[in-house]
């Protein structure tokens, strides 16, 4: 019988980034259920007393340099977006909504956010930048905005943080497995195994 994980992401973390290029991969090699839980990582942060790496400098500046020893051993690159760290909350929301809305349009829309971030150094704040990538992918800028601003949707993400944090969760790329959680972009072989089981 094949297992399910839990994949509890933000666009705005770079170790988030490298494990998105990795757990669709270990959920096809091992058969596995991938199920996707977008959260607010400042919400969890902020829930949990936790905050980002960057903001301690030399822990900041040794995460830099590890990560992008990590995108070599991934075979991808990364590069950190003006603005870092970035506020998600809207990006997080258009990721409830899609999700809401249509599974195929939720895995096309995440791929162009984090890519735009992580890879092609695109400004997302930036509103006109941002909306001119959103139709050069298929998107409509003004229904985003209107998605986006929907009580629902905001509420959706709320309690999905809340969720989150309820499941133990204090930073992002967590991944839960038979119950178990699996932090880290640096923990992949451990979720695989944990898959494989």
């Amino acid at each position: 019988m094949s297992k399910s994980v839990e994949f509890y992401f933000d666009f705005g973390s770079p170790a988030t980034f490298l494990g998105y290029t990795q757990i669709p991969k270990i959920a096809e090699r091992t058969g596995a259920e991938l199920i996707w839980k977008p959260m607010l990582l400042g919400g969890v942060f902020k829930a949990t007393g936790n905050s980002s790496p960057v903001l301690i400098p030399a822990k900041g500046k040794w995460m830099n340099r590890d990560l992008a020893r990590w995108a070599k051993r991934y075979n991808t690159e990364i590069r950190f977006p003006a603005g870092f760290p970035l506020n998600t909350l809207p990006l997080m929301r258009g990721a409830v909504g899609y999700l809401r809305e249509d599974e195929g349009l939720f895995h096309k829309y995440v791929d162009m956010i984090f890519r735009a971030i992580w890879q092609n150094e695109v400004d997302v704040r930036d509103q006109e930048r941002f909306a001119a990538l959103l139709t050069e992918n298929g998107f409509d800028p003004g229904e985003f905005l209107v998605m986006i601003a929907d009580p629902e949707v905001k509420e959706d993400l709320m309690k999905r943080t809340e969720e989150a944090v309820e499941k133990g969760i204090f930073g992002a790329p967590s991944f839960i497995i038979d119950g178990v959680l699996h932090f880290g972009q640096d923990r992949m072989d451990w979720v695989e195994d944990a898959l494989s089981d």
